[in-house]
């Protein structure tokens, strides 16, 4: 199911083109959230305290995870971690794509730089007019990870929140929510997972 929605989304980016009347530039500071956690079978008695390293871990968050317990032999041992990094994105839209009275597409490609997290994002939106100023957004994203590392996946698929307001013709400011829905793990679950969240603020420049 999200391999047929991604493969829309790409195709509704290729078929914009064609209708697209406004070129927009973006750029703007990028907040990620990095949800991830670990379960494990301990064979051994741990040290309170002690803190515990994983590739993954040393990877992506850069730190350790340090439990603090009394376990016995051949224990589950979870490992949980919720840490954020900023960095920035630039991007190129495409807008005045009209669908309905008030109602736009808005496909766009944006670089983000986060620290072990480099990635293509491709969001195709539909944006609503909510008054002359304010716009609403919302609509799926592929996030194509640069530098991923052994057992995590290089696509991420998103859903889209945020709004807009109009300063002037030609420039706005944007706010957006990017929500990951897929768990980046290769063989993960439920107790296993990495998943990434982005908060985007910026600003966007019309060429008419």
């Amino acid at each position: 199911m999200k391999t047929i929605i991604k493969l829309t989304v790409l195709m509704c980016f290729v078929t914009s083109l064609t209708f697209a009347q406004k070129l927009k530039v973006t750029g703007g500071v990028n907040i990620m959230y990095i949800d991830y956690a670990v379960s494990t079978i301990h064979t051994e008695n741990p040290t309170d305290g002690q803190p515990t390293d994983t590739d993954l871990t040393t990877k992506f968050t850069n730190s350790k995870s340090t439990t603090s317990y009394n376990s016995s032999i051949n224990s589950t041992v979870n490992f949980s971690k919720t840490s954020s990094e900023t960095g920035f994105y630039l991007g190129l839209a495409l807008a005045d794509i009209n669908l309905a009275d008030k109602l736009e597409l808005l496909p766009e490609v944006r670089l983000v730089a986060v620290k072990d997290f480099n990635q293509i994002q491709v969001p195709v939106l539909a944006s609503y007019n909510i008054s002359d100023k304010f716009k609403a957004k919302v609509g799926p994203s592929l996030g194509f990870l640069l530098d991923t590392g052994e057992g995590v996946k290089s696509t991420n698929f998103a859903i889209d929140f945020g709004l807009s307001y109009d300063v002037s013709d030609k420039i706005s400011i944007d706010a957006r929510y990017d929500w990951g829905q897929t768990n980046l793990l290769d063989r993960g679950d439920s107790d296993n997972y990495l998943k990434i969240n982005n908060i985007q603020i910026g600003l966007s420049y019309s060429f008419n």
